[in-house]
């Protein structure tokens, strides 16, 4: 069984995030499916430097904090990207991103994160609600400079 497949620990904590974007979703899952663009097209601000080291990629944070990233999956018919943070902090972290379609242009983004131990998700959900409203206003900005 992959990581992608296999279950959460029962402590697991689960976080989510879904918010409507005024871009189509077209757009932005070629934004999402560009795993290494973080900090250019996706969350600017939020993510400020991403770099590949083998199959993970190295993000930076505004607020300085770095983490490894290994991308589990990225599937274009669900228009979806899965990927785990790996740290010694983190006994299981599994997350993905999702990109649906919505009426009149508008993409509905849904965030999901599976953490555990427990206590680490506090910290997390701060971290994903900034991240969220840094991908609404990235998107948005680059569809009316387009």
């Amino acid at each position: 069984m992959s990581k992608l497949d296999s279950p959460a620990p029962p402590d697991a904590v689960t976080i989510g995030k879904t918010f409507v974007v005024n871009v189509p979703a077209d757009q932005v899952w070629a934004v999402l499916s560009d795993v290494h663009a973080l900090p250019t097209r996706l969350a600017a601000g939020f993510v400020t430097d991403s770099r590949r080291d083998g199959d993970d990629r190295l993000l930076t944070f505004a607020n300085g904090m770095e983490v490894r990233e290994r991308i589990l999956a990225v599937d274009e018919a669900q228009m979806r990207v899965v990927y785990s943070v790996i740290g010694e902090k983190m006994n299981f972290h599994r997350a993905s991103a999702t990109v649906t379609t919505r009426p009149n242009g508008q993409t509905q983004f849904t965030w999901t994160a599976q953490v555990s131990p427990a206590e680490l998700a506090p910290g997390m959900d701060d971290m994903m609600e900034v991240g969220a409203a840094a991908i609404k206003r990235t998107l948005e900005a680059a569809a009316v400079g387009s």
